[in-house]
């Protein structure tokens, strides 16, 4: 599942058409990120929901658990299925794409929960919260975002999964991933930036 995150990350970067919005997206994304310790919310989080719903010997894993819910709730959201395809639910309420995901998604999150824990079903919240807030905004936010936008929000998602896989999947080397989140908004609005640049 590690490998195939990264692979899948690599092959959403590949499709961007401008690198350095990208990067750009990525580095003061993460400067937002850091200074709003957005992943340290997430553990703590991941560190509330264990001592809430987890009891026994298990109720020593917080680690663990929150590994599995920041690994799932990234994974599950990050990708362009997740974007997309509520946005194609909330407009014209086509679920296609979000039936897909579902499968995808429920297949790989019994990989992740055999290694991972129970950490990872608590990331349906956090799934749901996001898909479900985008499907309502579905109509609203199709009309702002063009495909240009929705491309380079995805190409920023891809680099964020291959930084997951790399982190949190095949644990090579340690990388606060949820900071990169702001990113994922910035994109698109570098997007429209540079597209009212006077001189273009």
């Amino acid at each position: 599942m590690g490998l195939f995150t990264a692979a899948m990350g690599l092959q959403m970067f590949l499709k961007t058409t401008n690198p350095l919005i990208v990067l750009g997206s990525l580095v003061l994304g993460t400067l937002l990120g850091e200074w709003w310790r957005i992943e340290e919310g997430i553990h703590h989080l991941g560190g509330w929901l264990e001592r809430r719903f987890t009891r026994g010997p298990a109720a020593g894993s917080g680690s663990r658990f929150a590994r599995g819910f920041l690994t799932a709730s990234l994974l599950f959201c990050v990708g362009p299925l997740a974007i997309l395809g509520a946005i194609s639910d909330g407009l014209r309420g086509d679920y296609n794409l979000l039936a897909v995901k579902s499968v995808l998604d429920g297949f790989a999150s019994i990989a992740f929960a055999s290694t991972l824990g129970v950490g990872v079903l608590f990331s349906s919240v956090i799934v749901f919260i996001y898909q479900g807030s985008i499907s309502l905004l579905g109509g609203r936010l199709s009309a702002v975002l063009s495909d240009a936008m929705i491309a380079e929000m995805s190409a920023t998602g891809g680099v964020i999964l291959f930084g997951l896989a790399l982190a949190n999947l095949l644990e090579i080397k340690p990388i606060r991933v949820g900071n990169f989140l702001p990113a994922l908004a910035l994109a698109p609005l570098g997007v429209w930036l540079l597209s009212h640049l006077p001189f273009r």
